[in-house]
């Protein structure tokens, strides 16, 4: 049995549309940040945590394919509004990743409460639950969990759809730029992807500022 709960949901203020977020992408060398953002009604989730929703957990201790699956689960759920946002290799160089990360969650905040607000009063109030540290540049008022995709439980649903659009994306970069492993390392800096990083070159998805790629840069000469 997995130890996320609702207690952190639980604790915010009532009345609030409860929200968890979380991100994937941090550490590769290609590709964009992800960042998911998960909404439920706090009486349906409470019959989710126990029944369809409870496989649930931090997405690093799921397999690709129970990811996949709760994926799909997540998505389906009729009570569950869910948003998808990302920061671009580019953005993540402008910017320096961790404000990239910023953005994407930012992103994925405002988008799920443009898709609660179309079905809702104009002046719902929100309420973000985000894993890890503070985020200040968050659309409303939230509170950070560390460690929170192990806790709770929007946090973690957020984390599967985090990581399940990155995976998808990878596999899409794997196609358009093939040789670099893209689809199996996920961008992450593998020997493997490194090996293709020095034989290839960079391809237009990687992040630049990134130690190993701008040697890669610096050592063929430029992009």
């Amino acid at each position: 049995m997995n130890a996320v709960s609702l207690d952190f949901e639980r604790a915010l203020p009532s009345g609030s549309t409860v929200m968890g977020i979380d991100e994937a992408g941090r550490g590769p060398l290609a590709g964009p940040v992800f960042a998911a953002a998960v909404s439920v009604p706090l009486d349906a989730a409470a019959d989710l945590l126990t029944g369809p929703w409870a496989a649930i957990n931090d997405s690093k201790k799921l397999s690709e394919k129970r990811r996949d699956a709760l994926a799909e689960v997540i998505k389906a759920t009729s009570a569950c509004t869910w948003a998808v946002a990302s920061a671009s290799a580019l953005e993540i160089d402008q910017l320096n990743i961790l404000r990239a990360t910023h953005l994407a969650m930012r992103r994925a905040a405002l988008a799920l409460a443009e898709t609660r607000t179309n079905h809702e009063p104009r002046n719902t109030s929100f309420a973000i639950l985000v894993d890890g540290l503070a985020v200040p540049s968050l659309p409303f008022p939230s509170q950070n969990v560390v460690k929170g995709d192990a806790k709770s439980l929007f946090i973690a649903a957020a984390s599967i759809l985090a990581k399940t659009s990155r995976d998808a994306y990878c596999r899409e970069m794997e196609a358009k730029y093939p040789g670099y492993g893209f689809a199996v390392h996920k961008g992450y800096p593998t020997a493997a992807h490194m090996e293709a990083l020095n034989r290839l070159g960079p391809c237009p998805e990687h992040r630049q500022s990134f130690g190993p790629v701008a040697e890669a840069i610096f050592f063929r000469g430029g992009i």
